[in-house]
């Protein structure tokens, strides 16, 4: 078997062994981190040229986001999450404009906001609410 393609297949299973077990704050943390994953991947395909794996990969990105944003629970906590929900819609926006216009720097920016609420993310840890 190609070594490329094991690793894959290792990546795979052990992806899907890793949500099936993970706690709602652990596969909040892993989204956003598969999303500065792609956002990474994508500068590198900007900078090879490679414009069908940038535009694949920064739509991987928007739906990572879109994912981070319709896990927001607006119906309880608007008024808490909005900051967050409109934050999300800018880097929505802004990885479209960033695919469109071919720039690495908007992906920067991207990145910067999510790893700030990646961050803040980590920092609370896996909180159990009390009962």
């Amino acid at each position: 078997m190609n070594p490329m393609l094991a690793l894959r297949q290792y990546q795979k299973v052990n992806g899907v062994a890793q949500t099936s077990e993970a706690s709602p704050h652990r596969l909040v943390q892993m989204l956003m981190q598969g999303g500065l994953d792609r956002i990474a991947q994508a500068k590198g395909a900007i900078a090879r040229n490679d414009a069908a794996q940038k535009g694949i990969l920064i739509g991987k990105a928007i739906g990572i986001v879109g994912g981070l944003r319709e896990g927001l629970d607006l119906e309880n906590q608007a008024e808490a999450l909005a900051d967050i929900d409109s934050l999300y819609a800018y880097m929505s926006k802004r990885l479209v404009e960033a695919n469109i216009k071919n720039d690495p720097e908007i992906l920067n920016e991207v990145a910067r906001l999510l790893i700030t609420l990646k961050e803040g993310w980590d920092a609370i840890g896996d909180q159990v609410p009390d009962a």
